[in-house]
């Protein structure tokens, strides 16, 4: 029988008489799916953005710094993909890509332009397919989220990360009393 076939029976059955049949059975297993913007959240790692907008992308106080929130920016694709090249003249919002506001302007800028307003270079720089990547992970996973949920905190650490568990719903009920009415307690 081939996978296809195999593939259509099997939800047959599945449906019709709740038979579950694993698919991969046809010797036709699918590898997990690849996310591409993986290699966006690598960046996002490794260039250390989570210093200051923290691992959610929230940003606010805290261990890096006072940054904005990507998940409340409405910034376009090409504006995130200019502040990551260029930083943020008179923030604290590092420039990513080498020679910036010399060899390469920012903002229509140049260096010279910027007396007290530069804004710091990075740690390390970035190539333009980085800079990219990590643009295109802000858009997929950051930008215009809600609040951080365990399953986000998951999808960026991994399964059994304990920064996680602060994100944990703890659904206990909470333990009710024994009714104890004057007539009960005869």
């Amino acid at each position: 029988m081939n996978p296809r076939m195999f593939a259509a029976a099997a939800l047959v059955l599945n449906c019709v008489f709740g038979v579950a049949i694993p698919v991969g059975l046809a010797g036709a297993q699918q590898a997990p799916a690849h996310d591409p913007t993986d290699d966006g959240k690598r960046v996002f790692k490794a260039a250390n953005c989570m210093g200051c907008h923290k691992w959610h992308g929230h940003g606010g106080g805290g261990y890096g710094g006072d940054a904005l929130s990507l998940r409340k920016t409405e910034l376009t694709r090409e504006q995130i993909i200019e502040v990551i090249r260029c930083g943020r003249p008179g923030t604290g919002m590092p420039f990513h890509l080498r020679g910036a506001y010399d060899a390469e302007p920012c903002y229509d800028l140049k260096r010279e332009q910027l007396t007290g307003t530069m804004p710091p270079e990075a740690a390390s720089f970035l190539r333009p397919r980085e800079i990219e990547a990590v643009t295109d992970y802000v858009i997929a996973h950051v930008q215009g989220k809600g609040e951080p949920t365990f399953a986000d905190c998951v999808a960026f650490f991994g399964e059994g990360s304990k920064v996680c568990e602060t994100y944990k719903k703890t659904a206990v009920a909470p333990a009710t009393e024994p009714n104890t009415s004057p007539r009960q307690a005869k």
